[in-house]
């Protein structure tokens, strides 16, 4: 019989009226029927998470910081279910699956730490004359339940990123997953429900979009973090209201190459950055901007490397692509590599669909104004764009409404300083690419690719307000 996974409500487990079967990308079989929460389970998880939070707030950081640590030691000790579920629910090859996983332990291992190093500042006031005497001190307090709605392509670790972050700062969370990824995310509600946090702390609440919505509108939430589309996060800042927003959204990433880098670690890290997961990734290697004296030397390590990737069923060890994560993605993939060339571009491989697979391709001589270029891939696909001087690299990397992350290639230490001056990216990476990110480090964007920052510390400021004590010792 295939397994039902029940909506993890305020600590509990609830069935609920609805239930969704969970598809497998690869070979389309069902691999669990998950319950949807209605209004009626939403409007009991909301007031779960308001009833908890006077608790949650007051829990001693050591009883957070514990709750955390059993969350890690519980991935730790099913680390390879955890995989295998995120393998069977995206598609996502398993070497991948498991570096995800230690990924999420890493993530939740910070922030129980982190929650040790909650502190705050001593201000002085005496500044000016009639403030003899006085100080002040400033700490950050919860701010209330907070909403977090997560992605399909990290269906454990971008759950981590709302989760963790708000128990760590003292916050109730209600998530709600990815509709194609949800089972992942209640098999850490299981290590959750074990972790000795408050009843109502944390909800995972499988559901339909349309739900979301109303829990987006909802001023019972103090904070929305979201992860996904610039399309979907933009229209749901529009709904928020007066609660703060987290957003974290797409890209377009972009890699510039100079002259003097080692060709060889770019091809190789280019290879990884725009392929892994079938470039299903918000920052995943779409432009590659080549110095036009060694774009023949590049391409032809390149190429290889790219042609080399092996393609086939996500659990098995040697595979490097494995489906993207439904047949409309493919497609979409499909018309805009069929676009481009028409268009002019040229296909240096890959480039075509068998079902939900789709080739590692490589295309050039393309335009800025192809969609190959201009919008979002989330897919196998990587554009290479020669370019004469730095600058103009810097200006056509620029040229992009979106603004997450960047990579350059170059032992120039003022080439390096100066991409970090001009580039308009949340984070830049020198000597590799923008698809790299450590969990702990602050990952953000600007422009269309969002509002705010992840990563544990920096997830707990958005999740707190700072408030000051003004003290008079005269």
């Amino acid at each position: 019989m295939t397994k039902e996974y029940q909506i993890f409500l305020g600590g509990n487990w609830r069935p609920g009226k609805n239930r969704k079967e969970i598809i497998n990308p690869y070979n389309q079989e069902v691999i669990g029927v998950v319950h949807q929460a209605g209004e009626t389970e939403m409007e009991e998880a909301i007031r779960a998470a308001q009833k908890s939070f006077p608790e949650l707030r007051r829990m001693p950081l050591y009883r957070r910081a514990e709750a955390l640590q059993k969350i890690t030691d519980g991935i730790k000790e099913r680390r390879e279910e955890l995989a295998r579920m995120i393998c069977l629910e995206a598609g996502k090859p398993i070497t991948d699956s498991r570096a995800e996983v230690g990924r999420a332990i890493l993530n939740f291992q910070t922030a129980a730490e982190e929650t040790k190093r909650l502190g705050g500042d001593v201000v002085p006031m005496d500044l000016a004359a009639g403030s003899e005497s006085r100080f002040g001190i400033v700490r950050r307090f919860p701010i209330g339940p907070v909403l977090g709605i997560s992605p399909f392509n990290f269906p454990l670790n971008l759950v981590g990123h709302k989760i963790a972050p708000a128990i760590a700062s003292g916050n109730p969370i209600i998530l709600k997953p990815a509709p194609l990824t949800p089972i992942t995310a209640l098999l850490l509600g299981e290590l959750i429900a074990q972790a000795g946090l408050p009843a109502g702390a944390v909800s995972i609440l499988p559901c339909a979009n349309e739900l979301a919505e109303k829990m987006v509108t909802d001023d019972r939430f103090k904070l929305l973090s979201f992860t996904g589309s610039a399309k979907v996060g933009w229209y749901l800042k529009g709904k928020s209201g007066k609660k703060k927003v987290l957003l974290e959204l797409g890209g377009n990433a972009g890699v510039i190459i100079h002259e003097d880098a080692d060709l060889e670690l770019a091809a190789r890290r280019c290879t990884a950055g725009g392929f892994s997961y079938a470039g299903q990734s918000c920052i995943s290697v779409q432009r590659i901007y080549i110095q036009e004296g060694v774009v023949k030397s590049f391409l032809d390590r390149f190429l290889v490397q790219v042609k080399g990737l092996k393609t086939g069923d996500p659990m098995e060890n040697s595979t490097n692509l494995g489906p993207m994560i439904d047949q409309a993605a493919a497609e979409r993939t499909e018309q805009r590599v069929s676009e481009a060339v028409k268009q002019g571009a040229k296909v240096l491989t890959g480039g075509k669909r068998n079902s939900r697979f789709f080739e590692p391709t490589v295309l050039t001589d393309v335009t800025p104004s192809m969609k190959v270029c201009s919008e979002e891939a989330f897919a196998p696909l990587v554009v290479v764009i020669p370019y004469r001087n730095f600058d103009d690299a810097v200006s056509a990397l620029n040229d992009s409404s979106y603004g997450l992350q960047a990579g350059v290639f170059t032992n120039d230490l003022k080439k390096a300083f100066q991409a970090y001056e001009e580039l308009e990216v949340g984070g830049l990476m020198i000597n590799e690419v923008p698809t790299y990110r450590i969990d702990p480090m602050p990952y953000g964007g600007v422009k269309d690719s969002g509002l705010g920052r992840e990563g544990v510390r920096y997830a707990i400021e958005e999740m707190t307000e700072l408030k000051l004590l003004g003290l008079n010792l005269q």
